[in-house]
């Protein structure tokens, strides 16, 4: 059974869909709760031990946090959660967007894990980290700012396996297809059909859950995974597996 009894675990985008889960799932199974998002996430949960308050957008704002979190001894694991798109096409992207979009989904995740790992090197047992990417960073299913910053943060992860590993510290990403949060809500506003359409696009006929990517994170993070690191885990109903749309185009009529 996986355990994070007296493990001090940080969660980013903890006020999200997926991020609830998280901090619920950990706390339950013994972890002492980080959770860090930015202003008016709802971070009230009872399960949660520490909170803090910082924008990804901002250097010295995750600086100032990561001090922090240190204040109260390293994290032994810390699992970088947070995301956040609105281009969904390259005619919708800005320059400015595209710099928000890196910021959010790739350097402010760089910069956090790096302020963090120095004093995580200095620690023993299980210690590691875990990104969720997308789909979006393996092919192109739109989002292409955020897309390119999940592939950034998968080179990212791979770096930190390759080079910490001699530290103990492993390194491992999650990568999901569509899930159902609040990602959805103004697609979700503008057309309430989209999700049966895109639900017909993966092989189990069906998106997967906050609690499906959630199974695989906790699983990565745990000593269950201790000889797993610098790899991904697809979390997608089978998306990348093939191409069921040709399929569905070639099928004699």
């Amino acid at each position: 059974m996986i355990s994070f009894e007296r493990t001090r675990v940080v969660v980013t985008g903890a006020g999200g869909g997926i991020g609830a889960v998280l901090t619920a799932r950990l706390a339950a199974l013994g972890a002492t709760v980080v959770a860090c998002d930015v202003e008016g996430a709802d971070l009230s949960a009872p399960h949660i031990t520490e909170r803090h308050v910082f924008d990804l957008r901002d250097a010295e704002s995750i600086a100032a946090a990561a001090r922090e979190i240190l204040a109260d001894g390293p994290p032994a694991i810390v699992i970088s959660n947070a995301g956040w798109t609105r281009q969904d096409t390259l005619e919708q992207t800005t320059p400015t967007g595209i710099d928000d979009e890196l910021q959010v989904n790739f350097t402010g995740a760089a910069h956090l894990t790096h302020a963090l790992l120095p004093a995580m090197r200095a620690e023993s047992g299980n210690r590691a980290f875990v990104f969720l990417a997308s789909v979006n960073a393996l092919t192109h299913h739109g989002n292409p700012a955020y897309s390119a910053a999940k592939a950034a943060l998968l080179a990212w992860m791979r770096g930190l396996a390759v080079e910490e590993g001699k530290h103990g510290i492993r390194a491992n990403a999650v990568i999901p297809a569509s899930v159902r949060t609040n990602a959805w809500v103004y697609r979700l506003a503008a057309d309430p059909t989209v999700m049966d359409r895109v639900a017909a696009l993966y092989p189990l006929g069906r998106i997967v859950t906050p609690d499906e990517v959630a199974n695989a994170v906790l699983f990565l993070a745990s000593p269950a995974a201790s000889g797993i690191t610098g790899t991904s885990l697809t979390v997608d109903a089978g998306l990348m597996a093939g191409n069921l749309p040709f399929l569905d185009a070639i099928r004699p009529r």
